[in-house]
């Protein structure tokens, strides 16, 4: 195992329990079939000890938990589940909740959120269009409805992040949204979902990462390299993954595994075995950042001062 020592802070990853009393609408319903491949092969619990044995041949040092679009009506619950998991099991480390920022409740929620200890972010998800020939544009809780913007003020009140959510054909909307909130800290998920490697939408998604780039207080999470009917491989995925990163930046660049969402491809193993891979060339200080510092430092988690 190459790297074996280098400490990892998974930045991007899910747990849920489909035994329990929450529901998750995605996996729980008939259909198979997403962006990312077949989903059958993840519908099942994904439990805190199936992930340590997923990672057992790395350094896992923390991870953040993101929320795994559970029943809406669920969101409180789901966040007190995620921190029984970390009362039991030491991890996840961080919590990215989820909150609508344009209901009557949202402020209610937001607040009741905040009070997790283990609370770092919220992810609230704009609609989006079906593809890059389509639009929402102007539509309730799309990226230019004004109540939907106001409301992500929430977030900076109550000292919460953003992580953002959208296709490669929307980044350079969302950029509009992240430069009227300076002072809010948001995390691109995903890469920003370059799905679309043709070389017509992949100028379109360069675009968007610029734009986004260009804001200081967007930081990079490269994950989701789900490509329809391609493997998950560095031919593939790793000129993306350095083009991203330098656009973004090492120092706002932070590696994750959206598993086991994206283990309709790889394992998590496999992924960050390319990840160590693709990052040969960059100093041993660089590739600290990516894998560990960058996500600590975002999400505020407190480790030995040694890592």
């Amino acid at each position: 195992m190459i790297d074996a020592d280098l400490p990892i802070v998974d930045a991007h990853h899910h747990l849920w329990d489909l035994e329990g009393p929450i529901r998750y609408p995605w996996l729980q319903g008939a259909g198979h079939a997403s962006v990312h491949g077949d989903y059958s092969r993840i519908k099942r619990s994904y439990l805190p000890p199936e992930f340590r044995r997923d990672t057992a041949l790395h350094n896992v040092i923390a991870t953040v938990h993101v929320e795994a679009e559970c029943d809406r009506s669920q969101q409180l619950a789901e966040t007190e589940w995620v921190s029984r998991m970390h009362a039991q099991y030491g991890f996840p480390n961080a919590i990215v909740a989820h909150a609508w920022v344009d209901t009557p409740n949202a402020e209610e929620i937001i607040a009741a959120q905040k009070k997790f200890p283990l609370v770092r972010g919220i992810r609230t998800k704009p609609i989006i269009a079906s593809g890059p020939d389509d639009s929402v544009r102007g539509q309730p809780r799309s990226l230019q409805d004004p109540k939907w913007r106001a409301g992500l003020a929430l977030l900076e009140k109550y000292d919460l992040s953003w992580d953002l959510r959208v296709p490669w054909y929307h980044l350079q909307e969302a950029a509009e949204v992240c430069r009227e909130h300076p002072n809010l800290r948001v995390a691109l998920n995903h890469t920003g979902y370059p799905l679309d490697r043709s070389k017509e939408q992949l100028r379109v998604w360069r675009r968007g990462m610029e734009a986004l780039s260009s804001c200081p207080n967007v930081w990079l999470k490269v994950s989701g390299l789900t490509v329809k009917d391609q493997p998950w491989t560095l031919r593939v995925n790793g000129s993306i993954i350095r083009e991203a990163i330098g656009i973004f930046g090492i120092h706002r660049s932070m590696l994750a595994s959206n598993h086991p969402v994206d283990g309709v491809k790889a394992s998590w193993d496999w992924i960050f075995t390319q990840f160590k891979d693709v990052t040969q060339g960059y100093t041993p200080e660089d590739r600290r950042r990516l894998f560990a510092g960058n996500a600590l430092m975002f999400y505020r988690i407190d480790v030995p001062s040694s890592v």
